[in-house]
This record gives C-alpha cells, structure tokens and sequence, in this order.
C-alpha cells in the first residue's frame, strides 16, 4: 500500500499537492495542522498530538502532509513509502504566505490550513516560516538523504514549477 509523505516550509504547497495526490492515487489524506494546531492557533498537548500520530501513521495508506512536531517527523518517514521534500528559496514561502493571508482576510480561501477560519497572525506566520528554514529545513533534508541512501522513494521539488509538473505527472 502507498504511503505518501509531503515535507516541507510552511505555505510551500504541502496540502495543495496532498490532495491532489490523495485524489489521483485514491488515497486518504491526512493533514498533520489538523491535527497540530487548534483554534485560536494553539498547539494540541503533545500527548494527545503524540497518540493520535502514531495511530495515524499505522495506517495501511496515506498521503500525509504537514509539520506538527519535528519530533514525529522521522516515524512519518520511516512508516512512508514514497516522500516528497518541498524545498524552495525561503522568500518564495513569504510570498506564498502573504498571497495567502490576503486571501483569507478576504474570504476567498478554499481550504484554510488546519481548517481553521481565524487569520493566524502575519507576524508569527513569518517567524515560523523563518524558523523552519533554519531549523527544520536542514533536518528534513537530512531525513530525505537517509531514506534515499535507503532506497526510499525520495522525490525533492525545488520550485512551484516543479510542483506542478510532479502533480501532472501523477494524474
């Protein structure tokens, strides 16, 4: 069965292209925000964010998209049959995220993150985007780089253009 994990900064395309997968692979998604993050944006107790993990990564199939804990990480992408790393320029992110909060402040969004219907703040959108870049970002790389070395399935797209021409290819 495939399991598909989508790793990545945050306002990268992770979900867009999770559910895209999901659709054309006829696969369940699973957004890790959803399960991360809370109304108000307020973070699940990490027991609770730990268990409801390890169920959800016990599944036979998945497309699994999403940050959570770097903490869980690594279980996502040992239980993953194929992992795809959204890598792109930091300021492409920023960009992304600031299309994005328009967007939603103008209720045009189609699938708020986490479905949450609050803007999260700008401010602390950009320090998260910041701090995955230099915190997550080298450690997920370094996850990728194992399970390749593995023979994992790892897939690295490094702009929007590739993205899409990765999901074109998988319709």
């Amino acid at each position: 069965m495939e399991r598909i994990v989508i790793f990545g900064n945050t306002s990268g395309g992770k979900s867009t292209l999770a559910r895209r997968l999901a659709k054309t692979r006829n696969l369940p998604h699973i957004e890790i925000d959803r399960l991360y993050w809370q109304p108000g944006w307020t973070i699940t107790p990490k027991e609770i964010y730990e268990r409801k993990h390890a169920e959800i990564i016990a599944g036979s199939h998945w497309v699994i998209d999403g940050g959570g804990d770097l903490t869980t990480t690594r279980a996502r992408a040992e239980r993953a049959t194929q992992i795809v790393l959204i890598d792109m320029p930091v300021w492409v992110h920023f960009w992304l995220a600031a299309e994005r909060q328009i967007a939603w402040a103008q209720g045009t969004l189609e699938h708020p993150p986490a479905g949450i219907g609050d803007v999260p703040p700008t401010k602390r959108l950009f320090e998260i985007i910041w701090e995955v870049s230099e915190n997550w970002m080298p450690v997920l790389r370094s996850i990728c780089d194992e399970c390749d070395a593995q023979g994992k399935a790892v897939i690295r797209l490094h702009s929007l253009e590739a993205i899409d021409a990765f999901a074109g290819h998988t319709s």
